[in-house]
């Protein structure tokens, strides 16, 4: 009777909608060393939401070069604001006076400095969703290198959440490659769709990000019909089973508990199908 197995990218879990955290409210004061516009980061979290998704929906005729430039051109517009604001902060040796009345230069100078913040934060909001819009197009075109790499910048710059949700898109798009061919393990497969499962096991771990959800159970769970499968063809070429071979202890479900160790795991039953079936 053949086992089989119900592909798990029929359901591959959604990515997590981005859900604003309350904002914060600027502080009119961060330190004049840093750059202003990542002390209100968190604040602009729902306008980096929007711009994402007004960028998303619009025409990409142009491509990837026309989105580069784009965020180009936002980056020079956050510098601009940025600068904007350490021209206005008060430098270490002046008395730090911003005015004390409401009326002259004092206010305005504070309203000054007040717009020169919102423009920085609201340039870093347009920077952080031209940067998912061109991960998406990425992820499209099937150049993952580059969207791991971008999504480790998100990452270094303190965007963890938009970091987190590119590389999510990235797995779904290798479940979506390789779904076919895990959909057909079973624990009858000859010697040769043995071999494309390993490596195409092999590529799902090396592929999808850790970020992903459920990667490691999802892949965990193949291991049992690939063990069976293995199992059948030593057993159909009367090959005698290592004293300390594994390959049976997984078959029969042995590690379905322990998707932490799936890598070793699928190492092993590799190991044992290279060395003895092959």
């Amino acid at each position: 009777m053949t086992m089989s197995h119900v592909s798990p990218f029929a359901a591959v879990p959604a990515s997590p909608s981005p859900s604003p955290s309350p904002s914060p409210s600027p502080s009119p004061s961060p330190d004049a060393g840093g750059s202003p516009y990542l002390s209100l980061r968190r604040a602009v979290r729902p306008a980096m939401f929007a711009y994402r998704l007004l960028a998303g929906d619009a025409e990409r005729a142009e491509g990837l070069a026309a989105e580069c430039e784009d965020l180009l051109r936002l980056t020079r517009e956050l510098l601009t604001a940025a600068g904007r604001v350490r021209l206005l902060v008060p430098s270490p040796g002046s008395d730090g006076s911003l005015g004390s009345d409401d009326s002259g230069g004092g206010a305005e100078r504070r309203e000054e400095l007040l717009d020169a913040y919102a423009d920085a934060a609201m340039g870093w909001a347009k920077v952080v969703g031209g940067l998912a819009v061109l991960g998406g197009r990425l992820v499209e075109r099937g150049d993952w290198d580059e969207v791991r790499r971008l999504a480790d910048l998100l990452q270094e710059a303190g965007e963890a959440r938009a970091a987190t949700d590119l590389r999510i898109h990235l797995g779904r798009a290798v479940w979506v490659r390789y779904g076919d061919r895990l959909g057909r393990i079973t624990n009858a497969m000859p010697v040769d769709e043995i071999a494309g499962a390993i490596a195409a096991l092999r590529a799902v771990l090396r592929e999808v990000p850790e970020d992903f959800p459920d990667r490691n159970r999802e892949v965990n769970r193949l291991l049992a019909p690939l063990a069976a499968a293995i199992l059948a063809v030593m057993r159909h070429r009367g090959i005698e089973m290592p004293y300390d071979s594994r390959v049976e202890h997984i078959a029969t479900g042995g590690v379905a508990k322990y998707p932490e160790i799936v890598t070793i795991s699928l190492d092993e039953l590799s190991a044992e199908f290279e060395g003895l079936c092959r």
